[in-house]
C-alpha cells in the first residue's frame, strides 16, 4: 500500500513557556555536527545582522531578568513603611518618592526590554526569510544543473518534499528557535546567578527538584515513545490508504471494493486511535506530576524563606523576588530541551537539502562553445559507450551514421537502451567513451541550449503545463508569435480540435490536463516540438496515445515537414516505421541488426520474429 510523508513523524514539543507535552522526535540527523557546520557556513553572509539581533535579544533578556529583583525592593519599601506606621512611627511611614523612583525604573526597564524584544523579532523575521530565500534560490538553480540520473534515482515526491517541507522546517526554526536558544541560555544563567545572590540555601531546594523533574520526564517519555512512533506509522498508513482508494476510486467501484476499502480504513483508524490516545494520555501526565514537584519545592521555599525572614537574614521583597525566579527557573530549561529536539529535526531537514546542494552537477558547458552554422541534421555516434552504474554496462562501442534527412527508427524490447540512445544525443547524459557529432561537430563542445535548439523532442509522457493551449504550444519557442503557434498546431493536426473548444487557443488547461483527452494532449506536445522548426526530430513513442486515423495523418505530416531534416523514432508498434530509411534493432544495449523494413524481414532473424509476433493474427 502506498504511503505518503506526513508530519506526524516530526511531532515536536510546544514552544513558549513549556506547557505543551514533551513529544519525542523520531527523526534525527545522521551527521549532527557536520550538518550544523554546513548550515552555519551557509548563514555566514548574514553573521553581521545576526550579531545585532543577538545583542538586542540578550539586552531584552537581561532587562527582564532584573525586573523581579527591583520589584522586590519596592515591596521592601512598602513593608518597612507599613511596619513603621503600625509601630507608631508615622512621620517616616512609606517612602513614596523612593517607591515612585523604583516603579518608574521598573517601568523603564520593562519598556526597554519590550523594545529590544520587538526590534530583534522584527529583524529576525527579515533575516530568516532572506536566508530561506537564498536557500530556495540556490536549490532551484541547483536542480536545473543536476544531471538526469539524479531525477532517475529519486521520486518527484521526495524532491518536492526537500524543496518545500524541509526548507519550511528550517525557516520555522530560524524564525522561532534560533534566538530563543540564546535568550533561554542567558535567562537560565541570569536567574541562577540572582537566586544564588539572594539565598544560596533556598537555591539548593530549587536545584534539588530539577533532577527529579528530569527523571520523571525521561521515564514518562520513554513509555510514550513507542506510541508516538506507532501513531506516526499508522497515520502514514491511513494517508496512503485514503490516497490509494480515492485516487483509484473508479477501479474501486468497478470491482465492488467499497466494503473492503471501508473495512481496511476502519482497522487502520482504530489502530491510530489506540496509539494516539495512549501517547497523548501518557504525555499529559507529565505536567500534573511536574506541577506537584514544583508545588512541593514552592512550599519548601516559602517555609524556609519565612524562617530566614523571621531571623532577619533576608527581606520580604527578596523572598518575593526569589519565588518569582524559582517559578521562572524551569521555563528556560524546558525551552532549551525542546529546542534541542526541534534542532534534531531541523538538521535532518537541512541534511536532505544539502544533499541536493552538494550533488554532482552535470558537465558544464565549454568556455568557448562551438556553434553549428547552417545545420543540416547529420548525426554520427562514434564508438560510444555508456552505463548508468559502473558495474553494469548498457551501451558498449556503438557506432551509428545518420545522413541528413533520414528517418531512423529504433526498436527493441523494454530496457534495450532505445531511449538512452536519444538521451545521449540530447546530452541528458554524458557518454563514457566515444563521441556524438552533429554536422561533424562534437556535441560536448556545444552549449546544451544551442544543441537543444537543433532538436525537437516529443515524449510518450504527455506533460502539459497549467495555462492556455496557446501558451503550452509557445513553450517550445520563446517569443513565438500567434501565427507560429497556429502553424505548428496545423502541422500537428491539432488546429481542428482546438477550434472546436469554447475558447479555442485561449482554452485553459487545468493542473492535471484532465479537461482534454490523452490523444489531444499528445497532439499539443507534437505542436510544441514543431514550433521551433528543428533540424532533428526525436519521437519517443509519440503516437502511442493517438487513434489510428490521427496517427496516419501525423505520420504523413511528419514525413512532409521533416523532408530534408533528420528524425529518430522510437517505436514499439512496428507498423508505424515501415517507411524508415534505417531501422536499428537493439537488444541489451547493442545494435544487433539494422536495415530497412524489407531487408530486416528478409533476413528472418530477430526483427522478423518481433514483427510477426505483433501481427501473427493478421498473417495467420
Amino acid at each position: 500500500m502506498a504511503k505518503t510523508e506526513n508530519t506526524a513523524s516530526k511531532m515536536r514539543p510546544a514552544g513558549g513557556g513549556g506547557r505543551g507535552p514533551i513529544v519525542p522526535v523520531t527523526e534525527k540527523s545522521k551527521d549532527f555536527k557536520g550538518t550544523l557546520i554546513k548550515l552555519l557556513s551557509f548563514m555566514k553572509p548574514f553573521y553581521g545582522s545576526l550579531t545585532i539581533v543577538f545583542i538586542f535579544a540578550v539586552s531584552s533578556t537581561v532587562f527582564s531578568i532584573f525586573g523581579p529583583k527591583i520589584l522586590g525592593n519596592a515591596i521592601d519599601i512598602l513593608f518597612d513603611g507599613t511596619l513603621n506606621t503600625i509601630g507608631g512611627n508615622t512621620p517616616k511611614g512609606i517612602d513614596y518618592p523612593a517607591l515612585i523612583k523604583i516603579l518608574l525604573l521598573l517601568s523603564g526597564i520593562y519598556l526597554l526590554s519590550a523594545l529590544f524584544s520587538y526590534t530583534q523579532e522584527y529583524m529576525m523575521a527579515g533575516i530568516s526569510q532572506r536566508i530561506i530565500r537564498k536557500m530556495r534560490t540556490d536549490v532551484n538553480y541547483k536542480l536545473h544543473r543536476l544531471p538526469l540520473n539524479f531525477y532517475d534515482t529519486k521520486t518527484h515526491g521526495e524532491i518536492l518534499s526537500r524543496v518545500t517541507n524541509d526548507i519550511d522546517t528550517i525557516a520555522s526554526t530560524l524564525q522561532q528557535s534560533l534566538v530563543q536558544v540564546i535568550t533561554s541560555a542567558f535567562t537560565l544563567i541570569g536567574i541562577t546567578t540572582i537566586m544564588l545572590v539572594i539565598s544560596p540555601l533556598m537555591s539548593l531546594i530549587t536545584f534539588v527538584s530539577l533532577p527529579l523533574s528530569f527523571l520523571i520526564t525521561k521515564l514518562i517519555t520513554s513509555k510514550s515513545q513507542k506510541h508516538f512512533t506507532g501513531q506516526a506509522r499508522e497515520l502514514g498508513n491511513l494517508n496512503g490508504q485514503v490516497e490509494e482508494m480515492f485516487g483509484g476510486h473508479m477501479v474501486v467501484k468497478a470491482f465492488n471494493y467499497e466494503a473492503k476499502s471501508v473495512g481496511d480504513f476502519q482497522k487502520i483508524n482504530d489502530r491510530l486511535y489506540c496509539h494516539g490516545w495512549k501517547a497523548q494520555f501518557i504525555t499529559s501526565v507529565i505536567f500534573p506530576i511536574l506541577n506537584f514537584v514544583g508545588n512541593l519545592s514552592f512550599v519548601a521555599i516559602c517555609v524556609l524563606g519565612g524562617y530566614l525572614t523571621a531571623n532577619g537574614r533576608i527581606t520580604l521583597g527578596s523572598i518575593q523576588a526569589f519565588i518569582t525566579y524559582s517559578k521562572q527557573f524551569n521555563q528556560p530549561i524546558q525551552q532549551i530541551s525542546q529546542i534541542i529536539n526541534i534542532l534534531q529535526a531541523t538538521l535532518a531537514a537541512a541534511e536532505r537539502v544539502f544533499e541536493i546542494l552538494e550533488a554532482e552537477e552535470q558537465v558544464h558547458d565549454p568556455e568557448n562553445p562551438v556553434v553549428v552554422e547552417n545545420p543540416k541534421g547529420k548525426v554520427d555516434f562514434d564508438r560510444i559507450s555508456f552505463r548508468y552504474k559502473p558495474d553494469k554496462p548498457l551501451i558498449e562501442d556503438i557506432s551509428i551514421h545518420v545522413k541528413s534527412g533520414q528517418l531512423v527508427a529504433i526498436v527493441g524490447e523494454t530496457g534495450a537502451g532505445k531511449t538512452t540512445l536519444v538521451n545521449l544525443l540530447m546530452r541528458f547524459y554524458e557518454v563514457d567513451k566515444g563521441a556524438i557529432y552533429v554536422d561533424d561537430v562534437d556535441i560536448s563542445t556545444m552549449r546544451r541550449k544551442d544543441l537543444h535548439h537543433l532538436i525537437g523532442m516529443v515524449l510518450q509522457d504527455t506533460w502539459l503545463f497549467k495555462g492556455t493551449i496557446r501558451e503550452n504550444i509557445a513553450f517550445g519557442k520563446r517569443g513565438a508569435t500567434d501565427e507560429e503557434v497556429v502553424r505548428a498546431a496545423k502541422l500537428a493536426y491539432a488546429d481542428g480540435f482546438i477550434r472546436t473548444l469554447s475558447d479555442s487557443y485561449d482554452t485553459e488547461i487545468n493542473e492535471e490536463a484532465s479537461n482534454i483527452s490523452q490523444g489531444q494532449k499528445q497532439l499539443l506536445t507534437i505542436a510544441r516540438a514543431l514550433i521551433v522548426q528543428p533540424q532533428i526530430m526525436i519521437l519517443d513513442e509519440a503516437t502511442s496515445s493517438v487513434d489510428t486515423r490521427t496517427e496516419v495523418l501525423i505520420q504523413k505530416a511528419m514525413k512532409r515537414i521533416m523532408d530534408g531534416h533528420t528524425s529518430f523514432v522510437i517505436a514499439h508498434r512496428l507498423s508505424t516505421i515501415k517507411d524508415a530509411d534505417n531501422i536499428l534493432v537493439m537488444k541489451d544495449g547493442n545494435i544487433i541488426e539494422q536495415g530497412t523494413h524489407a531487408q530486416l524481414l528478409q533476413k528472418g532473424t530477430y526483427y522478423h520474429d518481433l514483427y510477426y509476433s505483433q501481427f501473427s493474427k493478421e498473417f495467420s
